[in-house]
């Protein structure tokens, strides 16, 4: 009896270990190094990357123009030394760098397709802070996270919480305003 208390204790934690996502913290020099802000209107972009032999969804991110532009990318794995990054909250997106952050998901396998709505100041400010404050996610749960997030957010309402990109970027394409893209590369 006492083992296999011990064991389901140790199968609890290990559930709790997986649950939380790899903790990155960039020094707080290089954030300001890399710190850009950009001159477009405030904005948020779903960005979805899909397979391109089968259709599914296979990563959601989102990049945040508030007083700086940064990528939100929950459970990503993109990393540049020019975008340092803290708990999936990538700073630096210059033009170029926002760019490589694209290329980097669309290759042979993956395409990605970006839905840009313009926002108020202040809600860009809040998805930035929401972001921001979000912390580490688990692999697969980035569009439960990004859901998340956007569900709390005025005028994003609409947005159902969600585990599936797609179903994300479906809901998303229904607000009002949404600038659709789709990048393919074949690198």
């Amino acid at each position: 009896m006492v083992r296999i208390r011990i064991l389901l204790t140790l199968a609890m934690i290990s559930l709790l270990v997986a649950c939380t996502g790899k903790k990155v913290w960039a020094p707080d020099d290089a954030v300001t190094k890399a710190t850009y802000s950009h001159d477009a209107p405030p904005s948020i972009t779903l960005v979805t990357v899909i397979n391109n032999h089968d259709g599914s969804g296979g990563h959601s991110a989102l990049v945040i123009n508030a007083h700086q532009r940064v990528v939100f990318d929950p459970a990503g794995n993109y990393k540049h030394e020019l975008t340092p990054e803290r708990n999936d909250f990538v700073y630096g997106m210059t033009p170029r760098m926002l760019q490589a952050y694209y290329g980097f998901h669309a290759r042979t396998e993956w395409h990605v397709i970006t839905q840009e709505i313009e926002v108020e100041p202040e809600i860009s400010e809040s998805v930035f802070q929401s972001a921001k404050n979000n912390g580490a996610v688990a692999s697969a749960y980035c569009a439960n996270s990004v859901s998340a997030i956007l569900s709390r957010v005025p005028g994003f309402e609409s947005v159902r919480h969600s585990l599936f990109p797609k179903r994300l970027m479906a809901d998303f394409a229904e607000l009002p305003g949404v600038k659709t893209e789709t990048i393919f590369e074949y690198d």
